[in-house]
This record gives C-alpha cells, sequence and structure tokens, in this order.
C-alpha cells in the first residue's frame, strides 16, 4: 500500500476545501491533480523507487503536493526546515544522496549553498505547484477521483519495508539522525490517532507546527485521511493575529508543543475569546506543566484537551491522556495509543513496579526502521523489535505512566541526581513566568549548580522575588546559583526549547571570560 495514495483516497469530494491560507484556498480537486503532477514528473525525469527527494518550504499547497507526490511516486521524502544550521543542512544532503530537490523560491539560494553541485532543483511558489511539471501532451496526471480510481503514478509499494520519509531529528542534542519513517509506519500511526482522537470530514486543523516536524506531519496525515481540512499559518509571531485566525476559519482543532501553549496563555488574549468551533488542542513534544495544563483548562473550558507523548522515532505518537482524566491524572501521559504497546522497564527488561523510575519501551507498527546510515544507533535504540526511547518515567497503581525526564536531562547537585523538568516545573509556577529552562554549572561545593534561563515580561525587575520563590520552593541544593533573563528562550525548528544552544552559550560566557 502507498500511503500517500491511501491518504487521499478518502472520498472526499472534489470541490471540498482541503487547505486554507491567507491568499487561497484548495479543493481536493486541485490537491489531487497537483500530487499527481509531482509525481507524473518524477517519474517522467528518471527518479525511481527509493531515491531520496528532498523538500523545503514552509507550510504551503507547494509543500503538501511536493511531499505527497514524492511518496506517490515511490520516492523518499527528505523534509529540511528552511532555515536550518549549513552544517546540519549539508550533512542531511550528504548523507542521504538526494536526486533531486523542491525549494521554495524565497529559499532557493541558501538551499544551493547546502546542495553537492549536480543535484536537480525544482524552485516553486508556496501557492502553486512548482512550474514545468505538468504531463506532456497525451499524457495525463490525473490523480484519485472520488470513486478512489488509483493515479496511474502510484508507485506499489512492500509497506512493511518501503521507506516514505526520511525524517531527521532536530539535532538539539547534537548532530541530526534520519529516521526511517515506512509506508506501513504512516498508515498505523495515522489510523490510531483518527481512532483515539474520534476525527471526521467535519475537522479542521489549525496547522502552526511545521509539516516537516512529525508533529506537524501527522496533523497534515490524519486530517486528509479523514477528508477534513487545515488552515495553514506560518506565522506565529503574533500570536493574537493567529487566534483571531483560527476563529475566522471555524478550526475545529488546535495543536501545538508546550512553548506555544505557554505563549498563548501568558502573551495573548485567548482568555478573552470564546471559539465556538473548537472541539479539542493536542499537546505534545515535551512536557507542559501542570501549571500551565490548568490555566488551558480554565481558558477553553468547553474543549477537550489531549496530552500526547511521541517520538519522531515511533513516527509521531505513542501515548495520550484522555480528556477525562486530567483531574485524576494531572502530569501523566496516560496510555498507549490504540497498536501500541507501551510499558516502563527497568535494566533487566522487566515493568517496573509502580514508582520506580525506568526507561519508556514501546512495541507496535508505526516503531519506525531504524537510522539512515546508523547501524550502531539503530542497535541501541531499536531492539527486539521495540523502541527504548531514552525517556525516563513512572508508573502508578493504575498503569499510567508519568515521564520524569530525558536520561541526559538530568544534573548531579550535592551527589544527588536531579531532573531539570521537575525543577523548571515548580519554578514556573511563579506568577508571570512564561518559560523557564535549566542547565547545570560547575559548582565547588555541589559538584553541580542550577543555572536557570527565565522569561518574564517585567525582566531583570522580578529578579528579587523570583529568587525568593526559588528559595521558598525548593531544597537549598536545588536553587539556582545564577539566574539570566532572556527575551525568548532558543527554540530549535520545530519550537521546542533547544538547550544545547543555552549550553554553547554558557560555554563561549565562560571561555570569554577566561580569555578577559
Amino acid at each position: 500500500m502507498n500511503a500517500a495514495n491511501w491518504i487521499l483516497d478518502s472520498g472526499a469530494p472534489d470541490d471540498k476545501i482541503a487547505l486554507l491560507s491567507r491568499r487561497k484556498s484548495y479543493t481536493y480537486s486541485e490537491l489531487r491533480q497537483g500530487v499527481g503532477q509531482v509525481a507524473g514528473y518524477l517519474s517522467r525525469t528518471g527518479v525511481r523507487k527509493g531515491d531520496r527527494v528532498a523538500l523545503m518550504a514552509d507550510n504551503s499547497f507547494f509543500w503538501v503536493t511536493a511531499y505527497l507526490g514524492t511518496i506517490l511516486a515511490g520516492c523518499v521524502a527528505v523534509p529540511l526546515p528552511p532555515r536550518i544550521d549549513a552544517a546540519q543542512g549539508g550533512h542531511i544532503l550528504r548523507t542521504t544522496e538526494c536526486a533531486l530537490g523542491f525549494v521554495q523560491k524565497e529559499y532557493a539560494e541558501s538551499f544551493r549553498s547546502l546542495a553537492h553541485s549536480g543535484l536537480e532543483i525544482v524552485v516553486g511558489e508556496t501557492e502553486q505547484v512548482a512550474p514545468g511539471l505538468r504531463a506532456q501532451a497525451g499524457e495525463s496526471d490525473e490523480l484519485l477521483a472520488t470513486d478512489g480510481v488509483r493515479s496511474a503514478h502510484a508507485c506499489d509499494m512492500d509497506d512493511a519495508v518501503d521507506l516514505a520519509v526520511l525524517m531527521f531529528t532536530s539535532g538539539s542534542t547534537g548532530k541530526p539522525r534520519g529516521v526511517m519513517v515506512s509506508h506501513r509506519n504512516i498508515l498505523a500511526n495515522t489510523s490510531s490517532i483518527i481512532e483515539y482522537l474520534g476525527l471526521s470530514a467535519e475537522d479542521r486543523m489549525m496547522a502552526v507546527l511545521p509539516f516537516h516536524y512529525c508533529f506537524g506531519t501527522s496533523l497534515l496525515h490524519t486530517h486528509l485521511r479523514v477528508g477534513g481540512s487545515l488552515t495553514i499559518e506560518t506565522q506565529f509571531t503574533f500570536p493574537n493575529r493567529v487566534l483571531k485566525y483560527m476563529q475566522e476559519t471555524r478550526c475545529t482543532g488546535f495543536a501545538g508543543v508546550p512553548s506555544i501553549y505557554q505563549i498563548l496563555l501568558r502573551r495573548s488574549n485567548l482568555r478573552g475569546m470564546e471559539f465556538p468551533h473548537l472541539r479539542h488542542v493536542q499537546q505534545a513534544g515535551g512536557r507542559l506543566p501542570d501549571v500551565f495544563i490548568s490555566e488551558l483548562r480554565a481558558a477553553l473550558p468547553a474543549t477537550r484537551i489531549f496530552v500526547m507523548y511521541g517520538q519522531t522515532e515511533a513516527t509521531a505518537r505513542l501515548s495520550y491522556l484522555p480528556p477525562g482524566m486530567l483531574d485524576t491524572k494531572l502530569g501523566s501521559i496516560g496510555k498507549g495509543i490504540p497498536g501500541v504497546k507501551l510499558e516502563v522497564l527497568d535494566e533487566e527488561d522487566r515493568p517496573v513496579p509502580p514508582g520506580t523510575v525506568g526507561e519508556i519501551v514501546a512495541q507496535g507498527q508505526n516503531i519506525t526502521l531504524g537510522y539512515w546510515n546508523a547501524p550502531s544507533e539503530t542497535e541501541q535504540s531499536f531492539r527486539r523489535g521495540k523502541l527504548y526511547t531514552g525517556d525516563l518515567a513512572r508508573v502508578d497503581e493504575d498503569g499510567y505512566i508519568f515521564v520524569v525526564d530525558r536520561a541526559k536531562d538530568f544534573l548531579k547537585c550535592g551527589g544527588q541526581r536531579v531532573s531539570c523538568r521537575e525543577i523548571e516545573s515548580k519554578i514556573l509556577q511563579f506568577q508571570g513566568l512564561v518559560e523557564a529552562a535549566v542547565i547545570g554549572q560547575d559548582d565547588d561545593t555541589l559538584g553541580e549548580a542550577v543555572r536557570l534561563y527565565a522569561v518574564h515580561p517585567e525582566g531583570d525587575a522580578v529578579r528579587a522575588p523570583l529568587e525568593q520563590f526559588c528559595t521558598e520552593n525548593l531544597p537549598q541544593h536545588l536553587v539556582p546559583r545564577a539566574i539570566v533573563f532572556l527575551d525568548e528562550l532558543p527554540k530549535n525548528s520545530s519550537g521546542k526549547l533547544d538547550k544545547l544552544a543555552l549550553k554553547h552559550q554558557f560555554r563561549a560566557q565562560i571561555e570569554s571570560e577566561g580569555r578577559g
């Protein structure tokens, strides 16, 4: 089964809106035709099944048609963030040996600086299929009429082993790794998400997450598969503008990572606005502290809130907490989604007893095939048909899972191993604080002390009360040794906190002071 063919074979009428942008709306007929044009072009130019095809563009009609058309033709899509670091972008293009690239006009120059010589680049505008892709006389690029007729350009795939996408991780902990996503992975995870969210053709998602990020891609997969629609918004700089557009386009769903919700709750008019059509919101991409979940519930009392957990290595989603469990299981990521077995295991691969910390391990058809050209890393994370996530968690007596932290995001203060996430969650209870990030710094007494980076509308003016709050609410050895106020915390291309950037910044500061 070809994943792109399956996603677009939803039975949605040709004249139904599939995608909306501020400049134009697109019907399913236009979308299917555009995807067919891309797939036909790849077939005619000799790009073969399994060849990698790069894609660099903002969320747009151009991105969607290039992505689905690539997969439909049997090629492997390699989405890249438009503003990717030059070293990371060059590494990805070299290791994947892409045969061709679809690039938005605004990013063509920077893409060419990353690409190897001889790589063909198809440049296009956001609101159209790339020019020059139309069929020759006597050929057709029609795709999937409403009766489900397959496109002539749909390549038959062995969905268990054939790759659809190489989804590169953000590289926030080092060099980006290419996750090998098969056609079956997409089918399995998309079906599961649709089931537990109860999505239908009536749903319309406000898509602010980038499609090159697995969470954003899952929104595209699920809503097109059910014959729904997506409102595309590429700018989150002005959150009130996004909220107003969500009202205007009558969105039934919204999805975001923690930083998005923290901004909406502390720097927008969310609390004073009404969203009569908003049926659900999805939160994943890291833990949103409990205080923000409570505030979100108060701001959207009639909307179902789905707290979820996932990894790129699992296509997208691994678990969810039913909205009705937020009162009794606040802070939990819930249990495995349909079709996924999710466990917390000790070092001997045995389930941990309630209250004991272990590693989250997943099993299901959404678990991807490993890392591209990285056998040792694949062997470390993918063993015996299971994904070892590297996330530490505990379970309660009812089997609900509570993430403690990433295995690599702990400090050792005064001989005690402590979670940065737990420190941050406590500090974020300080009134008006938008964001907080904790890293370690060398300390003669503790070995490692807490260094806090904070975002607050009043900045350094709240230093004294924030220091007092930390002293009163944290154990003495966890009170920040240093507090640095920033206008905003660094984010990676997916909008998630980039702690590596903070560590590099701190290291550069130390080196500079040493030279001085």
